[in-house]
C-alpha cells in the first residue's frame, strides 16, 4: 500500500508531525493568534473587562479545599453575581482565577487541554509539580497583556497520585495510600513566578482579609469538613471587608464554589451542602455579635 502523503488528509503538515507533549507549544507554532491575549493593541484595558476576585485554598492531611466567591466587578459596578472562578484542572487538581475574567477563563480552558494532551501523548499524567510549572509558563506568556492591565493571577492546588520515584534505582515504588495524600497549594505572580504555599493561601482583591481569617482558624490537624468550614468562613470575612468580593447570597441562593481534591479525585460540593456550611458560619457570627 502506498504511503499516504502529508497533505492527503486535508490538514496542514504541522498537524501531522510529532510536536512534543505540550499543546501550548504546538498552538504557538501553528496558530499563535489563538493563544490568550495575543495580538492586543497598545494601551491599557484595565477598566474595560470584568475582574474575578477572591480565591482561597487550604490543605488537610488527605487533600485540599479550594473555594471562590461568585462576584465579578468592573470598576465600581457588579458585572456578574454568579461567575464561576474555580475549575477542575484534571482529576486530581483544581485551579482558581483572579484577574481579568475573560482571559483567565480562556487560560483555564487551555490549561485543561494542555494536561489532557500531555496524558494522551505520553501515556501518563504529569506530576503535580509538572502541572504547576506548565501553568507558570502559560502565565508568563500572558505578560504582555498583564502590562496593559489585563493580568491573570491563578491559584493552583491538588494531590500527586503518581507513585513515589526512587532516583537511585530509577524505578517507581509503591503508591502512597489515597487517604494520606497531602494537599499542596501553588501561588503565582503576573510574571509566571511560582511559589508553593504552606497550609493555605488566597489571591484576589479580598485575599488579605481571607488570609487573615485563615491565619486564626486553620491548623494542620483539621479534617476535610473543618477545612471546608474554614474556607467558607474566610470568603465570608473577605466579603465583609472587600466590596469586590461577594459573600453567600441567601436571597438569590448563590453560594461560593467549593471544590475538594483527595486521592479519590476532584469533587465540587453541591450548593445545598455549601448553603448548610454558609448558614452555620452566619449563625455563629450572629450569635457572636449578640454576646
Amino acid at each position: 500500500m502506498a504511503e499516504r502523503g502529508a497533505g492527503s488528509s486535508g490538514l496542514p503538515p504541522g498537524y501531522l508531525r510529532a510536536a512534543g507533549s505540550s499543546f501550548v507549544d504546538f498552538l504557538g507554532q501553528e496558530a499563535a493568534h489563538l493563544l490568550p491575549a495575543r495580538g492586543l493593541p497598545a494601551g491599557s484595558g484595565a477598566g474595560l473587562a470584568p475582574h474575578a476576585t477572591t480565591i482561597v485554598a487550604a490543605s488537610f492531611p488527605g487533600g485540599v479545599v479550594m473555594g471562590g466567591d461568585r462576584r465579578a466587578t468592573m470598576g465600581n459596578l457588579i458585572a456578574s453575581r454568579d461567575i464561576d472562578k474555580v475549575f477542575a484542572a484534571d482529576e486530581y487538581s483544581v485551579v482558581g482565577i483572579a484577574g481579568t475574567a475573560g482571559i483567565a477563563g480562556e487560560l483555564v480552558r487551555l490549561f485543561q487541554v494542555e494536561l489532557e494532551h500531555y496524558e494522551k501523548i505520553e501515556g501518563t499524567t504529569l506530576s503535580l509539580d509538572g502541572k504547576a510549572n506548565r501553568l507558570a509558563a502559560m502565565i508568563r506568556g500572558n505578560l504582555g497583556a498583564a502590562m496593559q492591565g489585563l493580568a491573570v493571577v491563578p491559584l493552583f492546588a491538588g494531590v500527586d497520585v503518581r507513585p513515589d520515584h526512587d532516583p537511585v534505582t530509577d524505578e517507581d515504588s509503591v503508591q502512597t495510600p489515597a487517604e494520606s495524600l497531602p494537599g499542596r497549594i501553588f501561588g503565582y505572580d503576573v510574571t509566571g513566578g511560582l511559589y508553593e504555599e504552606r497550609g493555605y493561601h488566597a489571591v484576589g482583591s479580598g485575599s488579605l482579609f481571607a488570609k487573615g481569617s485563615l491565619k486564626k482558624i486553620w491548623n494542620q490537624r483539621m479534617g476535610q469538613d473543618e477545612v471546608v468550614h474554614a474556607v467558607v468562613e474566610a470568603l465570608y470575612d473577605a466579603a465583609d471587608e472587600d466590596s469586590a468580593t461577594g459573600g453567600p447570597d441567601m436571597v438569590r441562593g448563590l453560594m461560593p464554589s467549593i471544590f475538594v481534591v483527595t486521592g479519590a479525585g476532584t469533587e465540587r460540593m453541591d450548593d445545598e451542602a455549601v448553603t448548610t456550611v454558609a448558614s452555620r458560619v452566619i449563625t455563629q457570627r450572629q450569635e457572636g455579635s449578640r454576646s
